[in-house]
């Protein structure tokens, strides 16, 4: 099993969550973050004074899935979450050991649908 974790344009949360629906990926959490890398940040006016927001609010949407299924989210995400200009994210993949349902005790696989 895999965890992905996407971070993207929060503008964009709808459009990925329609593309990992049409995988029939439906389980997922989602964050308000903020962050920056190369887009670093900008400048803004507020009652008339300048200042530096270094920190850009974004999106971190995580699902885990099973390792044969990764491809695929990765791909539905990237095409749903490209704008093609700077700050568009980033995602990570990271193996997940056990997931357990805690209702019903449900491990691994079994636990994820």
């Amino acid at each position: 099993m895999k965890k992905i974790t996407a971070i993207i344009k929060p503008f964009k949360l709808d459009d990925v969550k329609d593309a990992l629906l049409d995988l029939d990926i439906s389980g997922m959490t989602v964050a308000e973050v903020r962050g920056h890398g190369r887009q670093k940040g900008h400048t803004e006016l507020y009652r008339g004074a300048e200042y530096n927001v270094d920190f850009i609010p974004k999106t971190e949407l995580s699902i885990v899935v099973s390792a044969n299924r990764v491809d695929a989210a990765v791909e539905a995400i990237c095409t749903a979450a490209n704008t093609g200009k700077i700050g568009d994210g980033k995602i990570f993949v990271s193996t997940i050991e056990r997931v357990i349902r805690i209702r019903t005790g449900e491990e691994n696989e079994d636990a994820l649908s």
